[in-house]
């Protein structure tokens, strides 16, 4: 951990006024402004003409993510309001099947004002197509500082992913002062949103409509779609000086063997859109060189720790990490990679798949900050300088930035 003693966490710090925290997303998804950084030289545009911008034959990478009505509302018989923010399924632990239960189902989750709540059910109404159904929680066991919840609903004959859509409400950011409405419910989502997990939304990709995605591809550029689904700790700042005490949160991803041969084929040009897509892409290249130094190794669910990076001393090209990732898929018969990344990407840290990403501005001494650090050096106070300057707005529902 010597590499990181010498990384203050109040050298990445700086003055963000309260009026440039964006509370609500712009009229227009794509009329939103864009800072262009390349090579050290910064200029300004608006999102829409993003496309003239990207280099010829390169491939964007998406994270299709989807944000789920994860903040459940209780009110007790006392009056005392409990609210109950789902973070991941326990039992059963698989998305796709915790959704499509019928129930009961456990999940992760925090809970607001647990002092009043000792114990015993809670519980809450809702209705679905014209009927009436009734929910109850039920604390289990503490989840580090979490707990893990049983939820039960009836009658039976909903999903769990219904209840949540006809219950719950979507999870905005604690800096977003406000209740969520209606039109949080589509602009809190990405267009190309498909898979639901996420707490928090991949806010670069908020930008895109159809319509730059149309010229996107119109210029030649590739796409292709991973999935990480986004923890609430994202928003979770970095409170110790010593940057190594901090717990990077967990976070869940899916990549497919199309995703893999798409990523060989295009090696040199790869933009991460988020810095959700950029952990996706840097722990998939870390899991490879595992499994390409151990092929026997059996992972269910493999994870990358938060540190790993810096303990692998040996050095392989991202084309033998995806080859040996690749070789391991056909080896177990998967079409796709399940795995848990808590990777902490910092200043000092080397790139081995990306050449570019998309990103929004991000708050003072996070862990996002970090990592775009990581990735343009000390020029993020002049990038950051230069947006506050200019009137960019920052953080969900502020403007974007593309970093070449």
């Amino acid at each position: 951990m010597k590499e990181l003693a010498n990384i203050n966490i109040e050298d990445y710090n700086y003055d963000l006024p309260e009026e440039r925290i964006a509370q609500f997303p712009t009229k227009e998804r794509d009329k939103s402004q864009l800072l262009i950084y390349n090579k050290g030289v910064i200029s300004k545009e608006i999102f829409c003409n993003i496309h003239k911008y990207l280099p010829k034959n390169s491939i964007l990478v998406f994270n299709n993510t989807r944000v789920i009505r994860a903040r459940l509302l209780f009110q007790k018989d006392t009056g005392a309001k409990i609210e109950i923010l789902c973070l991941n399924p326990l039992s059963p632990a698989d998305y796709e099947t915790a959704f499509g239960s019928g129930g009961p189902v456990e999940w992760k989750c925090l809970i607001g004002n647990l002092k009043k709540w000792k114990s015993g059910f809670i519980n809450s109404c809702f209705k679905h197509k014209g009927i009436h159904y009734n929910l109850s929680a039920e604390k289990i066991s503490s989840e580090g500082d979490a707990w893990r919840i049983r939820f039960r609903w009836d009658p039976s004959g909903v999903s769990f992913a219904e209840v949540l859509e006809s219950l719950g409400h979507i999870p905005l950011p604690p800096y977003v002062k406000r209740e969520d409405v209606r039109d949080d419910y589509i602009r809190y989502q990405t267009v190309y949103s498909k898979k639901n997990g996420s707490v928090a939304a991949p806010t670069a990709g908020l930008h895109f409509t159809k319509e730059v995605l149309d010229k996107i591809h119109t210029k030649g550029i590739k796409s292709t779609k991973v999935t990480l689904h986004v923890g609430a700790g994202t928003f979770q700042p970095i409170k110790t000086r010593d940057i190594s005490r901090h717990k990077m949160h967990c976070e869940h991803f899916f990549v497919t063997k199309e995703n893999i041969k798409t990523l060989l084929n295009v090696r040199e040009r790869i933009i991460a859109v988020g810095t959700t897509s950029v952990r996706t892409l840097e722990s998939l290249y870390w899991l490879g060189v595992k499994i390409y130094f151990n092929p026997d190794v059996i992972y269910s669910e493999p994870v990358i720790g938060q540190w790993e990076w810096m303990d692998m001393k040996n050095e392989i090209s991202f084309e033998e990490s995806a080859t040996a990732l690749l070789n391991s898929m056909k080896r177990s018969n998967k079409r796709f990679i399940s795995a848990s990344t808590n990777i902490m990407i910092v200043p000092g840290y080397r790139f081995r798949v990306i050449s570019g990403m998309i990103t929004n501005f991000h708050q003072p001494k996070s862990t996002l900050l970090l990592l775009i650090s990581a990735w343009v050096g000390n020029d993020w106070k002049k990038i950051y300088r230069y947006a506050i300057e200019n009137g960019f707005r920052f953080l969900s529902y502020g403007d974007a930035s593309l970093l070449i």
